[in-house]
């Protein structure tokens, strides 16, 4: 197939996916019905102000139809989504029958669908909800005519799932002990992808030969940021005798001497609703104007990049390289500043758990993720293959030190002479790269690092012996012979494979940071980490979901053409 076809183009010309997923082969598997994990509590609620019931998907078989229908339409005809209700009941924090009688979760959580994938407010979505054009949508998830939930319901939908979302904390660094709480709401994500894979559109190939994708996503909060050093502190009660520290002023800005009114119960810069949102500095520029970040000495260097205030989504995603897609396997919600490696370690961590017969061949991402925490989870715990982004350090201008330490500023070895070193082989089941001198001195190559006191080609050499061909040979895996782990990569960096698993990697966390930015979610709608948190996984879920029903109508129509 041509190369620059698209990925829409790929599939249709792809006859396997064509004949299995089209709606004439495909249907008889329906309805999917969505996988409870075995052990899951029935909710304890008896009752509720709504019911939903699968209502079938008859309508799908009028080729006309299929015209009007989102892929939404598609969705809530394709699956069954009656064993999400236990699910939801227990990341809802629901433990008894008494209390008040709520609405059917599985409701609210197509409700949420709806809204988020058509991209309305939370008043919109809930007065097309009551509008008699949607009736039928109303009818699908479960509500009853005229009742329906309120906006503070549905915060109080979000807030629940959030505030229930943390889980047991995982060790991600033995050395430092460096623990991350765990997310409980990726077992909804894991849930879409076990639905997935039983529908049938993940080749096997990708699930056997995985291509693991680690990013981030800064998604702006809905309070508006003031001051640019709020932390905790400045949320904590103060007083005459024990007054707030001011961050800012630590920094030599103008900052908040909290001694007004105003300040009594937190710094009137912090916003009140969104705690746990920070500030980072991202790609761009920043024009500080009159406020609280002014200097109050010598004007400082405007900061590189430009000033984010919010949260960080830090997604894991798997590479359909075979049919062009991709999944999202995990998700964590962070402050906009939090260090990323941490909670994608935890992911890389929890693979074999999450997903115990996926079998990782590579793991790509760019340079945030080179560090040794990322390095040694994918080489020690995953055994598989590193394709991230060399993240680069100050020694590397220096070519002298290419010599004393033996490898360049790309992680390719270098004699002593200044020669690199050529790829020559990997061994998959020691993870060792092999590489060869291939007596290059004696072939007229340049050296990387041409030495004044030097003969050209060195006499003094020891592999130039006819009993040693390929001249000096260095096996290396996990790191360097100086412990170093910053450069090695089991592909040389710029290869065409390197660039193919690299940007295959970068096609799929682009798509879904495009996908997010298209649903409104670049800032978020609702106030509050565990509200923010709670939309965002479902978003991760429905994401995922969506491509299920793209996928199905790309071969449907692929079908219809042919």
């Amino acid at each position: 197939m041509a190369a620059d076809l698209t990925a829409a183009e790929h599939r249709a010309q792809d006859t396997e996916f064509v004949a299995t997923c089209q709606w004439a082969t495909w249907h008889t598997r329906l309805p999917l019905h969505w996988p409870t994990p075995s052990g899951t509590p029935p909710s304890p609620k008896l009752a509720y102000r709504s019911q939903y019931v699968y209502l079938g998907c008859a309508d799908l078989d009028d080729p006309a139809n299929w015209d009007h229908l989102s892929e939404f339409d598609l969705l809530v005809r394709f699956i069954d989504f009656d064993g999400l209700r236990p699910v939801l009941a227990g990341r809802l924090g629901w433990t008894s029958a008494r209390g008040y009688m709520p609405f059917d979760p599985v409701s609210i959580f197509l409700l949420l669908g709806w809204q988020i994938t058509h991209r309305w407010t939370r008043a919109q979505t809930l007065r097309n909800l009551a509008d008699p054009r949607y009736a039928d949508y109303a009818q699908r998830f479960g509500f009853q005519p005229s009742v329906f939930p309120t906006e503070g319901g549905l915060r109080y939908y979000l807030a629940a799932l959030g505030q229930h979302s943390d889980g047991d904390t995982l060790i991600v660094d033995e050395e430092q002990q460096t623990q991350v709480t765990l997310q409980r709401l990726n077992e909804l994500i894991a849930q879409s992808v076990t639905l997935i894979r039983e529908a049938g559109l993940l080749s096997e190939d990708a699930w056997q030969h995985a291509l693991i994708c680690p990013d981030g996503m800064i998604h702006l909060a809905a309070s508006r940021m003031d001051c640019t050093s709020v932390t905790d502190t400045c949320y904590q009660p103060t007083s005459p005798e024990q007054p707030r520290p001011c961050p800012a002023r630590d920094k030599e800005r103008e900052g908040c001497r909290c001694d007004t009114l105003a300040c009594a119960t937190l710094c009137r810069h912090a916003p009140p609703r969104d705690p746990a949102a920070r500030c980072v500095y991202y790609a761009g520029s920043n024009q500080p104007g009159a406020n609280p970040n002014r200097s109050t000495g010598t004007p400082a260097p405007p900061p590189r990049g430009k000033l984010f205030y919010g949260y960080r989504s830090l997604p894991l995603q798997l590479a359909d390289a075979t049919r062009r897609f991709d999944l999202i396997l995990f998700d964590d919600v962070c402050p906009a500043n939090a260090y990323e490696p941490y909670s994608i370690a935890a992911h890389l961590l929890q693979l074999s758990t999450a997903y115990p017969t996926l079998h990782v061949d590579a793991v790509a991402g760019d340079a945030n993720f080179g560090y040794d925490l990322i390095l040694h989870i994918v080489h020690d715990h995953l055994r598989a293959r590193r394709v991230i982004d060399l993240r680069a350090h100050e020694t590397d201008r220096d070519k002298a030190q290419w010599l004393t330490r033996g490898y360049d500023d790309r992680g390719r070895p270098v004699c002593p002479f200044g020669y690199a070193f050529t790829a020559n082989g990997f061994e998959t089941g020691r993870l060792r790269h092999k590489w060869v001198c291939g007596q290059a001195c004696l072939h007229g190559a340049e050296p990387l690092v041409r030495q004044a006191e030097v003969t050209y080609p060195p006499p003094e050499c020891a592999w130039q012996n006819p009993d040693h061909p390929l001249g000096e040979i260095r096996n290396i895996a996990e790191r360097f012979a100086d412990g170093s782990l910053r450069l090695v990569r089991h592909l040389p960096v710029g290869t065409p494979t390197w660039k193919d698993l690299y940007h295959r990697a970068r096609n799929a966390v682009e798509a879904r940071n495009a996908a997010f930015e298209n649903w409104g979610l670049k800032r978020l709608p609702v106030f509050g980490s565990p509200r923010g948190k709670a939309l965002l996984f479902q978003a991760d879920v429905w994401l995922n979901l969506t491509t299920l029903a793209r996928l199905v109508r790309e071969a449907t129509t692929a079908a219809r053409v042919t």
